[in-house]
């Protein structure tokens, strides 16, 4: 089995989406006022990526070494429960989502960038990474994106997933109705 079928495969067994924010949902830049205040840049099509998958019967849950408050907004705007930030140690925490919904790492997709994501992608089911992502990390990647983080990479992360279940032609289907 090649590396596309084997990340397929994997694919089609992913019930939760896990990623990481800086350098993932973000394009890695801290933004500071003058103030001092950190503020961050989302991609909104990354936003409805997170909804389709949502739609689709994914639980996408976000776990990040930084504590932003611009992050817990876009988080909490999209419906993400699972939020858990400034945790650099992230295994722990990924066995917590899955103890929560039921699920095994085999069934859960990891999308990261940077080293701080090692442990993450070598435990679960389906790795992925961002193109820009660090060489270690994307090495470790079943999957890598074709565009950076914070530029769709988090959409395009959601399309492969759910094009691999049979369920990206059905939501197109509902929105061309809208």
């Amino acid at each position: 089995m090649s590396a596309s079928e084997a990340a397929i495969a994997a694919a089609r067994q992913v019930r939760v989406l896990v990623l990481d924010v800086d350098g993932v949902l973000t394009d890695g830049g801290l933004y500071y006022d003058a103030a001092g205040d950190v503020s961050k840049r989302f991609n909104v099509q990354d936003g409805l990526g997170i909804k389709l998958a949502q739609a689709a019967g994914l639980v996408v849950a976000v776990i990040t070494g930084l504590k932003s408050k611009a992050v817990e907004k876009r988080v909490r705007e999209l419906g993400i429960k699972d939020y858990h930030a400034g945790h650099t140690a992230k295994i722990p925490l990924l066995q917590q989502i899955c103890d929560a919904h039921g699920v095994q790492m085999s069934q859960v997709a990891y999308l990261g960038d940077d080293w701080v994501d090692a442990g993450p992608l070598r435990s679960v089911g389906l790795p992925m990474a961002v193109c820009n992502a660090q060489p270690e990390i994307r090495d470790m990647a079943a999957w890598v994106s074709t565009v950076p983080g914070g530029h769709g990479a988090v959409r395009e992360c959601i399309r492969f997933i759910l094009e691999a279940q049979d369920k990206l032609g059905i939501l197109w289907e509902e929105w061309k109705i809208r």
